[in-house]
């Protein structure tokens, strides 16, 4: 049981119930994680944060806590035109949102494909990609001839040093494109507007999808506490907090909070505070495997422990091992099977979802092209489950981490506060909620946690930061233009 330091779903005396071999256990218990080791774990993320937020340290650190300019959560007090993009992925997209009133009164949005040749091409080629599809969307609602600022969702780790100004660190998620790693992104979509010349951007305002998904739920109608964290467990993975700046070591000032992009996926990366890596003594065979043929090798290994792009290949990988054995599939490795990325995160959610019957016994036979019995599929679920499983119990630590900083912070001996989240292993798969809030639970018992569902987060969230740096230059600035008069929001 948990008290004894497992988590119930990954029990041994389950795996003995099943009738499962002695092998099929071995080859699962690396990924089984007790109360004491997540604890440990947590405690080394807190070490990292510290490293990350000082001033002489944070160029090394694993976990680089960046700033990212955003002082306050949203009043309410918001209204006017604004336009967002969002990239994040394979595909991205654009809104125009109206609010009025503390209501968003409009939301229209346009979904743009990133095809693999600009995903893997060069930076400008994915800059002109951006702007043309924002230009047709302006086109679309008929918004060319409006100045709007617009709200940039850059879902990938960037050195911010000012909220219009943010340095891309490292691509990750498939993307390559050359030319970009090092220089200013917001610059670089600037120039490509400017080289279309048929519309034009009054300002562009950087925001990170954690951020985003943060402000999205201070935006939503629902009861204290406020929310002071926003979380990503989709694609890949990241948190941000709301810090004290007397802790931010690398900024000058100390009165107040800024919102923090811990940019956690670096969890576990080789740097000179933290060799060995703060998460060898946890990495299988299976993850190093992962890793190794990914197009990034040695970065961002909490995220390819944890994330969607990830958790498929690291089960198919298991399965093959299982197969080789003998211990599946009667020990014949397909070509599918063998294949890399065949079985997705969302394959997952379906088999940990359905009982074990003909449907998902189908769903495996036709997906890696194997003869599987009743056996063989509940072998296959329980990889997944455990698998699953150990991916929430390590955001867990990392997140408890998160809430005893906070805690600490305010001098609390309990902490009432609230979590955004967004991202769809989180959203969609069957028992990862559960799991992972259930273990927060046991790792921070001194904080109370609500976990609000982002809805919307990067687009919605994006405008929010857009107005709240235009305040924070203590200047007005034209929002949007009705009947020929400039409103004003920005005082």
């Amino acid at each position: 049981n948990m008290a004894a330091g497992s988590f119930p779903c990954l029990n041994l005396c389950w795996v003995s119930c099943m009738c499962l071999t002695l092998q099929v256990e071995e080859t699962l218990k690396p990924f089984m994680l007790s109360m004491k080791k997540l604890r440990e774990i947590s405690s080394r993320f807190t070490k990292e944060m510290d490293n990350g937020l000082d001033k002489k340290k944070h160029q090394k650190a694993a976990v680089k806590m960046l700033p990212t300019f955003v002082r306050a959560k949203p009043d309410g007090s918001e209204r006017g035109d604004f336009l967002a993009l969002d990239l994040g992925g394979t595909n991205f997209r654009v809104l125009h949102i109206r609010v009025e009133d503390k209501k968003i009164l409009k939301v229209d949005s346009q979904i743009c494909a990133i095809p693999q040749e600009i995903m893997q091409g060069t930076g400008h080629e994915l800059f002109d990609h951006l702007a043309k599809c924002l230009g047709e969307f302006l086109e679309s609602q008929k918004l060319k001839e409006q100045k709007l600022p617009l709200g940039f969702t850059f879902s990938f780790p960037c050195e911010q040093t000012e909220i219009d100004k943010s340095i891309l660190i490292r691509w990750t998620k498939g993307f390559s494109c050359s030319g970009v790693e090092g220089k200013d992104v917001v610059q670089l979509l600037k120039d490509a507007i400017h080289k279309r010349g048929d519309y034009d951007i009054s300002s562009v305002v950087m925001v990170n999808d954690t951020v985003a998904t943060m402000m999205s739920c201070n935006q939503q109608e629902h009861e204290d506490p406020d929310c002071e964290i926003g979380m990503i467990i989709g694609t890949g993975t990241n948190a941000c907090y709301m810090e004290d700046m007397k802790n931010v070591k690398r900024c000058e000032e100390t009165e107040g909070q800024m919102c923090i992009n811990t940019e956690w996926g670096g969890f576990g990366d080789k740097s000179p505070l933290s060799d060995p890596g703060a998460l060898d003594d946890i990495l299988t065979d299976f993850d190093k495997e992962v890793d190794e043929t990914s197009i990034n090798p040695g970065v961002h290994i909490f995220e390819k422990m944890i994330s969607g792009m990830y958790l498929g290949e690291i089960v198919r990988l298991v399965l093959v091992e299982l197969t080789n054995n003998n211990l599946l599939f009667e020990g014949k490795v397909t070509v599918r099977l063998d294949t890399k990325h065949t079985f997705e995160t969302k394959h997952m959610s379906f088999i940990e979802g359905a009982r074990v019957d003909q449907e998902v016994i189908d769903t495996i036979q036709d997906l890696l092209k194997v003869r599987c019995s009743e056996d063989d599929a509940r072998v296959v679920s329980l990889v997944c489950d455990t698998i699953s499983s150990r991916s929430a119990h390590l955001c867990a630590a990392a997140l408890a981490a998160i809430a005893n900083r906070i805690r600490l912070n305010k001098a609390k001996d309990n902490l009432k506060t609230a979590v955004g989240v967004d991202g769809t292993v989180y959203k969609k798969h069957p028992n990862f909620r559960h799991k992972l809030e259930d273990a927060v639970a046991f790792l921070a018992p001194e904080c109370d946690l609500k976990f609000y569902i982002s809805e919307d987060g990067s687009g919605k969230g994006a405008w929010v930061s857009g107005v709240h740096f235009c305040k924070s230059l203590g200047a007005c600035a034209c929002v949007s233009m009705r009947e020929g008069v400039c409103d004003c929001v920005c005082v």
